[in-house]
Order: C-alpha cells, then structure tokens, then sequence
C-alpha cells in the first residue's frame, strides 16, 4: 500500500506540474503574443523550452516547499496528506482556469498543504510560511508594480526623442528575451514547487533523508512535465493576462516582463521563497501599463484577479481538508 500511495504521489504531483505548466503559460508569453513580438506557437515553443532550463537551475525553492510548510508523519498517513494538497491545489487551478483567472498556482499549493496538514492535525510551520510565503506573497507584486512602472518611466525618458517605428521594432526584438527570461524564472520558481511535494513523500516514507539533494529524477521529471503543460498552452489566461487587463505596446511589454523575471530570480536564488509567477507578472503589467494613465488600466478585471488571489490559500485549503478526510476513511 505505501508503494502505491508513493507512486500515485508522485505521478498526481506531475499532473499538478502539468496543470500548473499550461495555466502559468501566460505568464511568460502573454505580454508578448499580445504585442505580436512571437507568434503564439513559437511563443509556446520557446517558454517550453526555457521552463524545462529553469528547472534544472536550482533547488532551493523545492527544498523550501518540501521542509519549511508542513511536518507530515511518517508512512501512509503522510502520502495521504500529502495527496490531498495535491488534489486541493489541481482542483483551484482547473476552477481558475475555466473562468480564466490568473490566479497563484504556488498558493493553491501552499493553501493545500496548510489544508490537508490542519485537517491531519500535523504541524504547520506557520513561522516559515509567513517568512517563506506571506511576506514575499506581499512584496513581490509591490516591487513588480512599482518597478515595471518606474522602468517604464525610464524608457519613456531615454527613447523620447527616438522614431517611433525604429523604437517599437527594437523593443518587439528585446521582448523574445524579456519573455525567455521570464520563462526561465518561471521554471525556477514553479517547477521546483513539484519537486519539493514529491521530495516531502520520499522523505516521509523513508526512501530519501532530510539532508539529502533532489534526486536527478525529479528534477527531470517535473521538469519535463511543466514543460509539456506549458507547451499545451493556457489561452484563456492568456486572454485576460495579455489584453483585458491592458493593451500594451512593446516597450510596456518589454518592461513588466523584465521586472517581473527579476523579482522571480532574487525572490528563488536570493531567498530560497516560492512566490506567485502569476501576481508577479500581473502586478508589472499594471505597473508598466499604468505610465499611459491610470485610467488606462482596466481596474474591474484588475479588481476580480485580486479576489481570486485573496481566496486561492483557503479554497485550496477547504478542498484539501475535504479530500484528506474522504482519502482517510478509504485508505487509512
């Protein structure tokens, strides 16, 4: 029974990282699909490749998510939980999905360990999730915002005496690599997130110690697997996130997308925290978006993606807790 409950952890956590690959896809791309910088595919195609880069990059978030949330037992009490924040946080990310909300698919994660671990009665280590979680779940959208806004200010200086045309081809060309940068950070951030999950199963079954690295498998494994979501592409968000929000131009383009893979790579490398690619990313996009006029910025869909993050945690939670009840009396 452990062995299986081992396995299906592993393979629902994939389904997790592919379900967070093909909803987190806008993340990277949508900014440049809408400023016609890429073409979708090739757009896809190229986030693929880099998520799968950024995912072999580090472990440090993985190793933050597989330690620092929860305290799970040992054994088949253990995968059980563990499954349930899984099931918690797939389940968000598909009701966001439908609706086409880019919500955190790092705090639906989060939000289902918090939930399966309250529901168990384990530890919840709340003094790392307010260091590892709230905290960055606060700042990072804030330095997002008010740095793509004062990069975007920036630009509008250097460039105001520039032809226009020669100016908006020259920022098309930088967004391919403000979008590559993006999905390298993407990677580094959301990948590992399934690598720690899968990581915390092992260690609670005794088939890998506390100290020990990320085994090579995994990481390929979860990166392959957000790789092929990403691929599969999430149009709906894309929708939201490239062109209800704001429609940008290149240079605002270019600007939150750069700012936004900054915040990713100090927030993963500098401080070990799993933050949200999605408020990062649309935090920069308001800000960048923001230069124009305030008014320019559609603040009624800005106001419906910032309630779906406010609740992602706990509804993920509330389905965690629902599910490690049912999964309890079934295998327990």
């Amino acid at each position: 029974m452990e062995l299986a409950l081992v396995i299906a952890v592993v393979l629902i956590a994939l389904v997790f990282d592919y379900t967070n690959g093909f909803h987190d896809a806008a993340n990277a791309i949508a900014t440049s699909v809408s400023t016609r910088a890429l073409t979708p595919r090739v757009a896809l195609a190229m986030a693929a490749a880099f998520n799968f880069l950024g995912a072999l990059a580090g472990t440090e978030v993985a190793e933050t998510v597989g330690k620092g949330i929860i305290s799970t037992p040992s054994g088949t009490h253990g995968l059980v939980i563990v499954i349930a924040a899984l099931i918690g946080a797939i389940t968000w990310n598909l009701i966001t999905w439908y609706f086409g909300l880019p919500s955190s698919s790092t705090h639906a994660l989060i939000g289902g360990l918090v939930g399966a671990g309250l529901a168990s009665a384990s530890t919840v280590l709340w003094s790392g999730i307010i260091d590892k979680v709230v905290i960055p779940m606060v700042l990072s959208p804030a330095v997002g915002f008010l740095g793509a806004f004062l990069l975007m200010v920036a630009i509008l200086w250097l460039f105001r005496r520039s032809n226009p045309g020669k100016t908006t081809r020259g920022f098309r060309m930088a967004q391919s690599l403000s979008a590559a940068a993006m999905a390298l950070g993407h990677g580094l951030q959301d990948a590992q997130k399934t690598m720690g999950v899968i990581f915390l199963a092992l260690v609670t079954t005794g088939h890998a110690q506390q100290s020990d690295g990320i085994p090579l498998w995994v990481k390929i494994s979860a990166a392959t697997a957000i790789s092929l979501g990403t691929y599969s592409g999430g149009w709906r968000i894309m929708r939201t996130l490239g062109r209800r929000i704001i429609h940008l131009d290149p240079a605002r383009g270019f600007a939150s997308e750069a700012i936004a893979a900054t915040v990713l790579y100090v927030m993963a490398i500098g401080l070990h925290a799993p933050v949200s690619t999605t408020h990062t990313i649309t935090s920069a996009v308001m800000g960048a978006g923001a230069t124009k006029r305030l008014s320019a910025v559609r603040w009624g869909v800005a106001k419906s993606i910032a309630i779906a993050w406010v609740l992602t945690i706990p509804a993920a939670g509330i389905v965690a807790a629902l599910i490690y009840e049912l999964a309890h009396l079934i295998l327990e």
